[in-house]
């Protein structure tokens, strides 16, 4: 059965998170995207990535306009298995917090949580202030996750790509897709200097 997957863009730096996100989604016939990006969100990708608009939404097997309120993903009768914010701003991060779904990717979130659903929200900001930290417990309390892209420097990761495909395999293990070829299993601390 397919899965079902809501990808948001917000405008916080990183696109490229969620562009490699849909990316590695567009290659599995097991997984539908619906694709919504923010205003702010494609000014970062235009200031960030070298991708035009049509190849973005080219990317996702349906795009809904942010002011679209009444589309489908406003719906909790639209079975999904849940949604990924990628980036997420603090200011969509705080819409999400306080149930404020002033447009289609807040108010998306607010019914995946509402559902039970999963929700990720990879948030990018630094350093935080208390009411950013108060917005990430009052999401995970509702059931969220909080996600930051922290790089996993244990990795030995060569180049900005390999931290990106780290976390976005990441992102898909928690929505149990396969990312073996993004994400190397964690072998522990203890080697084998045998071989060396």
């Amino acid at each position: 059965m397919k899965k079902r997957l809501i990808i948001a863009i917000s405008g916080a730096t990183g696109a490229a998170y969620g562009v490699r996100l849909l990316q590695e989604l567009a290659k599995r016939p097991d997984v539908e995207t619906h694709l919504v990006v923010s205003r702010p969100g494609m000014l970062n990708i235009a200031s960030e990535l070298d991708i035009s608009r049509e190849t973005l939404h080219g990317l996702a097997d349906a795009v809904h306009d942010v002011r679209n309120i009444g589309a489908t993903i406003a719906s909790g009768s639209f079975q999904t298995d849940g949604m990924i914010i990628a980036p997420c701003s603090v200011k969509t991060l705080a819409c999400v917090a306080t149930g404020v779904a002033d447009n289609l990717i807040a108010r998306a979130a607010d019914v995946v949580l509402k559902e039970r659903r999963r929700l990720l929200l990879l948030v990018r900001e630094t350093p935080l202030n208390l009411v950013h930290l108060r917005n990430m417990v009052t999401v995970t309390e509702m059931g969220g996750i909080i996600f930051p892209p922290v790089p996993a420097l244990y990795m030995q990761p060569a180049t900005i790509d390999d931290m990106i495909n780290q976390t976005v395999g990441r992102m898909m293990e928690l929505f149990d897709l396969d990312a073996s070829h993004l994400v190397e299993p964690w072998q522990g601390m203890i080697r084998d200097h045998s071989k060396t």
